[in-house]
């Protein structure tokens, strides 16, 4: 059976250096989210004229399609829903095993998908308080994560 391989078998070892966070593509929608991550500061999208609060960042208000503007956000929040992923062979994911994707309600409202880090993931449940922290993944960009708060 030359040529075949054993679908059991281990993947082949990986031995290269993790590659660094994936850095987001900028566009001019999201370019003042991930400009403020990198300076460490939370924003959301309001609209003036039905007050509607959210993020991820678009050109107009979801609710009434008014224009909306960047608001600091407190960067507060609790988890809604989250996941633990334990198996993950790509780079840079495999070297942060076990790591938890978690649903996050911001305290203005919004709910963002994120990454909770500083904190064991048996010990994350749902309705945990937690708060930003920022890591920068460019020159022009940063990323928000959460910790316990």
């Amino acid at each position: 059976m030359s040529g075949h391989t054993d679908p059991a078998a281990a993947p082949p070892v990986d031995d290269r250096p993790p590659k660094p966070r994936p850095a987001p593509v900028l566009d001019p929608d999201s370019a003042p989210y991930y400009g403020a991550a990198l300076e460490g500061r939370l924003v959301v999208q309001r609209c003036d004229t039905c007050g509607n609060t959210q993020l991820y960042a678009r050109d107009r208000c979801l609710r009434c399609r008014s224009e909306v503007r960047w608001v600091e956000a407190s960067g507060r929040g609790t988890i809604y829903s989250f996941t633990v992923i334990r198996q993950q062979h790509q780079r840079p994911f495999r070297t942060w095993l076990p790591y938890v994707v978690a649903l996050v309600d911001l305290e203005e409202g919004p709910r963002v998908m994120t990454n909770l880090v500083e904190c064991d993931p048996d010990r994350v449940h749902i309705g945990m308080a937690v708060r930003a922290r920022f890591e920068p993944v460019s020159e022009d960009a940063g990323i928000a994560l959460f910790e316990p708060a």
